[in-house]
């Protein structure tokens, strides 16, 4: 956090324009979303594909696919591999890319 005590203000910055909603470095709404877009992985149910452990608890394996969410997998789908840790990188399967929740839902791909 010492980092940001030295940080200075954009000079040049409109707050004008951003109070307006156009503060944008002068991109249109259509290409703020696409450069949103092109950010994130397509993806679609019933794929596997290479996540990245990114926390893990006794319940539960959380694991960052690039999509919009991270996907929550039980720990007992990895009872296999008992020395998973953060920064694995692990194959996933898709069940479901949004759930009733909007929650993704995946699983634990056994190849």
């Amino acid at each position: 956090m010492e980092d940001f005590k030295n940080v200075a203000p954009l000079q040049e910055f409109d707050w004008d324009a951003f109070e307006n909603g156009s503060a944008a470095a002068g991109m249109s709404k259509e290409q703020l979303e696409q450069a949103y877009d092109t950010t994130l992985n397509k993806v679609a149910d019933n794929e596997v594909v290479n996540g990245t452990v990114t926390a893990i608890n006794k319940r539960e394996v959380i694991v960052n696919i690039g999509y919009k969410s991270d996907g929550i997998i039980p720990i007992s789908e990895f009872r296999y591999n008992p020395d998973l840790k953060v920064g694995d990188e692990v194959e996933v399967y898709i069940e479901n890319t949004e759930d009733k929740k909007g929650q993704l839902l995946l699983s634990a791909s056994v190849t």
